[in-house]
């Protein structure tokens, strides 16, 4: 049997039912870490050797915060939504969307005893990056006391790619750099960037203009953030709208990342300084198929294979309209499936609040009831980083899928 990448020997090859042989993730697995301590013992550049262009100083600090994110049993809460999309999350507890409630809201995530043992890092709108809480504490300051790292969403929204069928590219290069610096003044230490691609065979979707555009985006986003000392998370998100079956999405996903990660060896962006954020391999939402979660894992972890190197400390993934539960287990999954070469890991929005949100309610007097929920499933998620979730946290709730079509973040 082939294996990926190894030369295949008994020793070395050990087979799942889906014939896949996991000889490329034991080969690789340690090869991130092994790398570090490998530059840190040259004489002649370090990190910055390989890279060519950002200081040594920087190129370690990007490293170690990047391998800090990607921790086990640790991953990302993404606290990052628009004020238009906060908007959809209030109406639905009927809750008036105004300053004073989204920093009650962010107040309550953030304030979460414990919160910091299962989080990592959580990415912020820029309001919340410069907001306080009642007591007038800084939110960044919330999440640094728990040892959590702050990160930023940077772009600006998308728009549509001139002369294709309402495909979308990603604002927010112009000023980039100044307002990284701005950033990180403030005490974020990482950024995301979201990029969306659409599944329509029969119209040609993804083309391969938009492709292109998506991937050299994100490769100069994530070169503008490392040189300004952010650790760049880069989001190419193939929506889950569609008809598709898992196949379909597995050449998708494969054909966007080798895109992506060209490019980004072309801008010259350092690998062990950055995190992916990628769409798990699914079927389409309107597809009659459905998947389980090992069938989800093994394309997953195929298409990763094929496509990122092992140089990348981690890969986040984003939960994209799955339930809470699904989420969880899918990322499980995977993680039952190694050793990988990256740390799989998540960074979920919708998959890590749904039930907190419930629970709260607007309502002051329900805070310890939506932090428990918030703790429940941030348990879970840590859980299945480490491949050991045994599933069923947060009840019935937790199954209620997540799916919103054409997703605007």
């Amino acid at each position: 049997m082939p294996c990926i990448g190894v030369p295949c020997t008994k020793s070395l090859v050990r087979s799942n039912k889906h014939h896949l042989t996991v000889s490329f993730f034991q080969a690789t697995q340690k090869l991130p870490s092994v790398l570090l301590a490998a530059y840190a013992e040259l004489d002649c550049g370090g990190l910055d050797l390989l890279q060519g262009e950002l200081p040594q100083s920087i190129a370690n600090e990007l490293a170690a915060t990047a391998k800090a994110i990607a921790a086990p049993g640790k991953g990302i809460l993404a606290a990052d939504e628009s004020t238009g999309t906060i908007q959809k999350r209030f109406d639905s507890i009927k809750l008036q969307n105004d300053e004073a409630n989204r920093a009650a809201y962010r107040d309550l995530l953030f304030s979460t005893e414990g919160l910091g043992q299962f989080i990592s890092g959580c990415i912020l709108f820029e309001e919340t990056l410069f907001q306080k809480n009642q007591d007038g504490v800084l939110m960044v300051d919330l999440l640094k006391k728990q040892g959590i790292i702050p990160g930023i969403k940077v772009d600006k929204g998308l728009e549509t790619i001139p002369r294709t069928d309402d495909e979308k590219a990603t604002m927010g290069l112009d000023g980039l750099a100044e307002r990284c610096q701005k950033y990180y003044a403030a005490g974020a230490r990482f950024a995301k960037w979201r990029a969306v691609l659409s599944i329509d065979p029969s119209q040609g979707k993804p083309s391969d203009r938009s492709i292109a555009e998506v991937a050299y985006g994100l490769a100069r986003y994530a070169a503008i953030c490392q040189q300004n000392r952010l650790v760049p998370i880069v989001e190419p998100e193939i929506l889950t709208d569609g008809t598709h079956d898992i196949a379909t999405c597995a050449q998708v996903t494969e054909k966007v990342l080798a895109a992506v990660f060209k490019q980004l060896s072309d801008q010259g962006v350092m690998l062990e300084g950055a995190l992916l954020k990628p769409n798990m391999v699914t079927p389409g939402s309107e597809c009659p198929t459905k998947a389980k979660p090992e069938e989800i894992a093994f394309y997953t972890i195929r298409s990763l294979a094929r496509t990122v190197p092992p140089a990348l400390p981690g890969i986040t993934f984003l939960s994209g309209g799955q339930s809470e539960e699904e989420a969880s287990a899918n990322l499980n999954a995977m993680n039952k499936m190694g050793p990988h070469p990256w740390a799989l890991t998540f960074s979920y929005g919708r998959a890590l609040q749904a039930s907190t949100l419930q629970a709260w309610s607007g309502n002051a007097e329900n805070k310890a009831k939506a932090q428990a929920a918030l703790l429940k499933r941030a348990k879970a998620n840590s859980e299945a980083q480490l491949g050991t979730y045994a599933g069923g946290a947060g009840g019935g709730g937790a199954a209620v899928s997540l799916f919103e079509k054409h997703y605007v973040y």
